[in-house]
């Protein structure tokens, strides 16, 4: 065989191998995010709570701004691992610009919310949730959030470890 026909032959089995690696990847985010709200424009659930800082929280204050709700727990690694990944993004993304609210779920007590934040050194709105918070954003893994429009529809959501880019990106197109 010449050169040429084995370098075709690499280079679409490169290709192929690809794809598969990409289908896979898209079956296994589509097969987690099943039970999640969908995100075709419906307006999102109320949010309400109160805030670590002890002041009451309600998503409807951010007006018409664009809205990243980034579910965690205080336990969860792969929250703190993205943890940093919040913080870049606020410092990206003024406060006129987007409303970034971290939801506490599946935590004990207030105290072990507030270690998790300021461990992590979280520069974000952070709520303490409930199970009736989890219910209506149905969430049911960690991380877990939502990208919502300026008029509140969810636009995105994911589940998981979500790069700084990727954040960013999601985020930046709304």
């Amino acid at each position: 065989m010449t050169r040429l026909k084995l370098n075709i032959r690499r280079y679409r089995s490169l290709l192929l191998n690809a794809a598969l690696i990409a289908a896979v990847f898209l079956g296994v985010s589509g097969f987690q995010m099943r039970n999640m709200l969908a995100s075709d424009g419906r307006v999102a659930p109320e949010l309400r709570g109160t805030a670590l800082t002890g002041e009451p929280y309600d998503l409807q204050d951010a007006g018409a701004r664009p809205a990243l709700v980034y579910f965690f727990a205080p336990w969860c690694k792969i929250c703190a691992a993205s943890a940093g990944n919040l913080n870049r993004l606020r410092r990206w993304r003024d406060l006129d610009d987007i409303e970034i609210v971290a939801v506490a779920l599946d935590w004990g007590t207030a105290d072990e919310v507030r270690d998790y934040v300021e461990r992590h050194d979280l520069n974000v709105t952070v709520v303490l949730g409930d199970a009736n918070v989890a219910r209506q954003w149905q969430i049911q893994a960690f991380p877990s959030y939502y990208v919502l429009n300026s008029e509140h529809r969810i636009v995105r959501r994911d589940i998981g470890y979500s790069t700084q880019i990727g954040l960013w990106f999601r985020a930046w197109i709304i």
